[in-house]
């Protein structure tokens, strides 16, 4: 890969209406399997863990996870690698001890801390007091986008646009129309 040029990348999304997609088992499993989809040596980790597990009678650790993507991480004279987090506010954070959200909050801590230069993240979340304290120590950019004026604009853009084009809401009154606008506008808070 590096001699081409050419990058490696994993994104994973957090979706809250899907719970097979909030926990820390299924976002190093994705990398995993994304990483080994992109080179043969990577596939090479993914199929020692799969031995190691008696090729599939046995389901791995969300330890021998997390050791197998870091194993690729680590691995010498890689190309570059973009690993991509959307929407980890959407991880629950509510039952169980660790939390759903504290258990991939400790993933990403151990593979972010690695702090290897051809490794490269993008972790996405709304503003939360735990995902700013676990990872913000190890940003080296934090964009808050609900702040940016141009985040908002494109909101206020976004909700004229519904106000004023969909057929439902073309039946209510002018006043409720606006009102709807400016509430919406008010409290979007970049979302």
């Amino acid at each position: 890969m590096r001699k081409m040029g050419l990058a490696a990348v994993s994104f994973f999304y957090f979706d809250f209406r899907d719970g097979g997609k909030q926990d820390v088992r299924r976002l190093l499993s994705s990398i995993l399997i994304q990483l080994c989809d992109q080179s043969n040596r990577f596939y090479e980790i993914l199929l020692t863990l799969f031995s190691d597990h008696g090729c599939g009678s046995r389901q791995p650790s969300e330890g021998a996870l997390l050791e197998g993507v870091k194993t690729m991480l680590k691995l010498p004279g890689q190309g570059t690698l973009y690993l991509i987090i959307d929407a980890i506010d959407e991880c629950p954070n509510s039952a169980g001890y660790p939390t759903l959200r504290e258990q991939v909050l400790n993933a990403l801590k151990t593979l972010m801390g690695l702090k290897l230069p051809y490794v490269h993240f993008c972790v996405t979340s709304r503003p939360a007091i735990d995902i700013g304290d676990a990872l913000g120590p190890l940003a080296i950019h934090n964009v808050p986008l609900h702040m940016q004026a141009g985040q908002n604009l494109d909101i206020v853009s976004y909700i004229n646009n519904f106000v004023l084009t969909d057929p439902v809401v073309q039946r209510w009154r002018e006043e409720d129309k606006q009102l709807v606008i400016d509430t919406l506008t008010r409290k979007a808070g970049g979302m």
